[in-house]
């Protein structure tokens, strides 16, 4: 047998030859050599490090010592031969989760939740191995998550089903209960509610809806502290816009009983998380936390899928114990490109209801709807507080039966669907990448026309309306890669788009910035006051003869920041479907790569769909390539769910 310090010399050079191919984040050997200098470390302890640590790379916020006994060459996106290869290298490993975890237990890096803890980086929790801040977060999402869940709040339900049935009042025909109804109501009763569905199915109408019935059922409505969120500023912004409008809406239904015009300019703006919660330049802390808590009474957090746990961890530390939490968000979206699926984990029974008797009663009695036996179960407290809205009103057509034929994993009738020459959507088949761009300059030709057309005409016109067309314009087209690089990645294909606009005589790109280029902010910039995934359009400095300046749109308000200052963008012709959440185009385009990767799943290609409001065109140079990302369902290891309680089923 081979001497330990053989194994481990084995180990690092293999690790070493995986990183040099790419295969391996750099970052996973540095872990694993961290983990080796804190005391003995046999080759299975650094392995399960460096494993941990790339698991981390791919959203997993821990590994199940199963997983590790049976080799996680999946959930790595690797093949069986290289995890062999490091299986060897380590010499022999534990075969079963029991054998890992006592392996585990014994070393002095990790903390077994039975022994004595001095911060070790590792945390042994059960079945599962976590990175120590991971573990953290988990564990403070479920205690209060957990704990709101089980705060009941009194309810007079024949007040609430007087102000329900005025609110919801229309000539509803759709069969089954009114689950946005329902969901106002059962929101109203606790400390946290989540709300999920898919697009069109009227989230930020129930909230509108919710907003109303929280100010009319409260001792004082004007002193009510109401703040609305979201993980970007374009869906921060598109929150606020929705809900006004649906608010005012109202005010006319509701009339002289609930001032809700007034009540709705006092909300304020919706605001990015990061803002929110006062993010700290160069620092992962927030001026809001336990300690120095937030200043509201509900918060309202939007496209929640696509907050990572850390994120989640933040915000629930930062919510006053009194306030109400209400999560909105599609759990069928892709989860955050950090660690962690915590919308998923929280409702990732909803389809099924699992509603208990005294919710259906309390149901029946507040809004007047009954909750059929199939909805009936013991899904646990947080169950109780989630609602999933069924009945899309906006995808009815050929693009929601492409999205829920996508989300059922039906390849065939996806594909059908895409052939039926109905209008809405379209599939270039065994495309080349000039069919993309085709498509770019027929879609950018309407933004670049009014910009060229402002130019020549000198702004003779209001400047700052031009400013507005030309960013409506642009965000009504969009293309949408699944990978980054190569021929159909984002840098490939905004290359492309910019020398064919060029060719074109659209565009004159000269250097880095040019009039027109359109940015995507990669960072937070907190001196700027742009955010990561904000978009926007440069165009001439008025003030400044020469100089170039971006302009953003937020709602209907446009703004403006010097071309020189931001230091963080690249060009947005294209951009990943992750970036594209929380947008809607009018005609969306999804470039799929030739080879089917880990990155390209289900919900990445369900996502993509469901940012077309009008017209989407699917662009893929091999067709079978549609066909396995439909069958490949993203699949993040997580303990969340077992945290909180929530029944397996």
């Amino acid at each position: 047998m081979a001497k330990p310090e053989a194994n481990i010399d084995t180990l690092w050079a293999e690790l070493a030859r995986l990183a040099e191919e790419g295969e391996l984040r750099r970052l996973s050997c540095a872990f694993a050599r961290f983990v080796a200098t804190l005391g003995a470390a046999p080759p299975a302890l650094v392995l399960a490090s460096a494993v941990l640590s790339e698991l981390e790379g791919h959203g997993h916020s821990c590994v199940q010592l199963a997983d590790l006994g049976s080799g996680p060459a999946e959930l790595l996106g690797w093949s069986e031969e290289q995890w062999k290869d490091l299986a060897r290298a380590a010499g022999p490993l534990p075969r079963t989760g029991k054998a890992w975890a006592q392996l585990l237990a014994g070393c002095q890096q990790v903390w077994d939740r039975d022994a004595f803890d001095y911060d070790q980086p590792l945390v042994l929790d059960g079945e599962r191995l976590y990175l120590r801040r991971y573990w953290r977060d988990e564990t403070l999402v479920a205690q209060a998550v957990r704990e709101r869940a089980l705060q009941a709040r009194e309810v007079d339900a024949g007040t609430v089903r007087g102000w329900l049935d005025l609110l919801f009042a229309s000539d509803r025909q759709a069969e089954g209960p009114d689950w946005q109804k329902l969901a106002c109501a059962i929101a109203l009763r606790g400390s946290v509610a989540i709300i999920t569905g898919g697009p069109g199915t009227g989230k930020t109408y129930t909230v509108a809806r919710l907003l109303a019935l929280l100010f009319a059922t409260a001792p004082e409505a004007g002193s009510q502290r109401i703040a609305l969120a979201a993980p970007t500023g374009k869906a921060a912004a598109r929150l606020k816009q929705s809900i006004d409008k649906a608010l005012g809406e109202l005010a006319d239904r509701v009339g002289p009983r609930l001032p809700l015009r007034e009540l709705t300019l006092r909300m304020g703006a919706a605001r990015t998380l990061h803002s929110l919660l006062g993010a700290r330049p160069d620092s992962r802390a927030f001026a809001h936390h336990r300690g120095n808590p937030l200043d509201v009474d509900v918060l309202i957090v939007d496209e929640a899928s696509m907050v990572h746990l850390e994120m989640m961890a933040s915000l629930l530390d930062a919510l006053p114990p009194g306030a109400t939490l209400i999560l909105l968000g599609d759990k069928d979206q892709l989860a955050s490109v950090e660690a962690g699926a915590v919308l998923g984990d929280l409702c990732h029974d909803a389809q099924a209801g699992a509603y208990s008797r005294a919710t259906c009663d309390y149901v029946q009695a507040a809004c007047g709807e009954t909750l059929p036996g199939d909805f009936l179960g013991d899904g646990g407290p947080l169950a109780q507080q989630t609602v999933m809205l069924r009945h899309s009103r906006r995808f009815g057509g050929p693009i929601g039966q492409l999205a829920l034929a996508v989300n059922a994993g039906d390849a065939v009738r996806a594909e059908s669907v895409l052939r039926s020459g109905q209008d809405g959507v379209r599939w270039i088949e065994n495309a080349q990448q000039q069919h993309v761009l085709q498509l770019a300059q027929s879609g950018y030709g309407s933004y670049l026309d009014v910009l060229n057309t402002g130019l020549k005409a000198g702004f003779n016109t209001n400047r700052e309306e031009w400013v507005r067309q030309v960013l409506q314009r642009f965000e009504s087209f969009r293309i949408l890669c699944a990978v980054r690089d190569g021929e159909w990645g984002v840098s490939g294909l905004n290359e492309a788009v910019a020398g064919r606009l060029a060719q074109a005589g659209l565009l004159r790109p000269q250097g880095e910035w040019y009039v027109g280029r359109p940015v995507m902010v990669t960072r937070n910039d907190y001196t700027t006051s742009v955010y990561n995934g904000d978009i926007g359009v440069t165009l001439p400095d008025p003030a400044r003869p020469g100089a170039l300046r971006v302009y953003f749109l937020e709602g209907d308000k446009v703004r403006s920041v010097l071309a020189t200052r931001l230091r963080n963008v690249e060009t947005a012709f294209a951009m990943t479907v992750h970036k594209s959440q929380g947008s809607e185009f009018r005609h969306t385009v999804l470039a799929l790569p030739r080879e089917r990767g880990a990155v390209l799943t289900r919900e990445l290609v369900y996502t993509g769909i469901t940012r077309a409001s009008e017209q989407f065109t699917l662009v893929s140079p091999a067709g079978a390539v549609l066909a396995e990302a439909i069958a490949l369902r993203t699949h993040r290891t997580s303990g969340l769910r077992g945290m909180i309680g929530t029944p397996a089923r």
